[in-house]
């Protein structure tokens, strides 16, 4: 896992503050509005409901003992036999999940040969390249329409 990777999971845990849309925000290319701001922290009133959004971090299995290791190992048996079309739309500034793609596309038959792009953005393309983000999706799903129709 990258160093960015700890840093984000140490903060979650130990932080005695946690912005959600602050974080949304730095995680962005792009920097959020207030009305966007307000939305990301109105599920979030107080801490006792960001107990989630801290813990999950903590349940990313990174090492072999970790207690969801062994599902996260039978899952990849299930990927690597996946024949059905499989599209990876990773950002190009997501110090996390950056280079992710490429071990997907190596690994996933159902990869091959599909017209996989690297967007714009940090780890949340959804504020960052929504159109483009939209746009690799809808044009797979419509290649695949229109293969079911032939």
């Amino acid at each position: 896992m990258p160093k960015a990777f700890q840093l984000w999971k140490n903060f979650a845990l130990y932080s005695p503050w946690f912005p959600i849309a602050r974080i949304i925000n730095t995680g962005s290319f792009r920097t959020l509005g207030p009305d966007e701001r307000r939305a990301y922290d109105a599920p979030f009133p107080n801490k006792k409901y960001k107990a989630g959004a801290r813990a999950f971090p903590k349940l990313v299995p990174v090492t072999p003992d970790n207690p969801a290791s062994e599902a996260n190992r039978e899952a990849w048996k299930v990927l690597e036999q996946w024949k059905k079309p499989f599209l990876t739309t990773f950002s190009n500034g997501d110090p996390i999940t950056r280079g992710g793609d490429r071990y997907m596309q190596e690994r996933i038959p159902g990869a091959k040969g599909q017209p996989h792009t690297t967007l714009t953005g940090g780890h949340f393309l959804q504020e960052d390249s929504p159109v483009e983000f939209a746009g690799a999706i809808n044009t797979l799903l419509a290649r695949l329409d229109e293969s079911d129709q032939t």
